[in-house]
């Protein structure tokens, strides 16, 4: 016999609903804002931030899909698109025939550095500023333990 669901109650069902309209909300109003303000995908500017956060402005592929948890067919089309509006290039690498590096451009790189500050207000604007100090120490401890458990589930 199969073990019976252990189904949420009301209100761990009211809290996870929440969770997702929350994220779903949030994501649509950046992208949005993104779009409107600097011309760029949620996408472009994921890519762009972690691009940025390395100092040489240069990523694997496969090390630059694991950095963002995407799959490597999608990240592969995004880079495409970039690549066609000068935000990113591909470099083959030299050690390996088959590896590629993404590299951020100059033009990349102005873009995310003119995105950033209004980029910032808003996420301040949504979600920092309507939270108090220990609302947004509780955010980060919930989610840094969600991420803990993501972050050991093989893929």
């Amino acid at each position: 016999m199969k073990d019976e669901p252990h189904w949420l109650s009301p209100e761990e069902q009211r809290a996870w609903r929440a969770f997702i309209r929350l994220h779903q909300k949030l994501t649509a109003a950046l992208g949005r804002d993104l779009q409107a303000h600097a011309k760029l995908s949620g996408a472009d500017f994921e890519i762009l931030v972690a691009l940025t956060d390395i100092p040489e402005g240069r990523q694997r592929f496969q090390d630059l899909a694991k950095t963002i948890d995407w799959e490597q067919s999608r990240l592969s089309h995004q880079i495409a698109r970039m690549t066609k509006r000068g935000l990113v290039a591909r470099e083959e690498c030299a050690e390996d025939g088959r590896g590629a590096f993404v590299v951020i451009t100059a033009a990349g790189r102005k873009t995310i550095e003119a995105a950033a500050p209004h980029h910032v207000a808003t996420v301040r604007r949504l979600v920092i500023d309507r939270l108090s100090p220990d609302d947004l120490a509780a955010l980060g401890r919930i989610s840094d333990h969600i991420l803990e458990q993501l972050d050991n589930i093989a893929p």
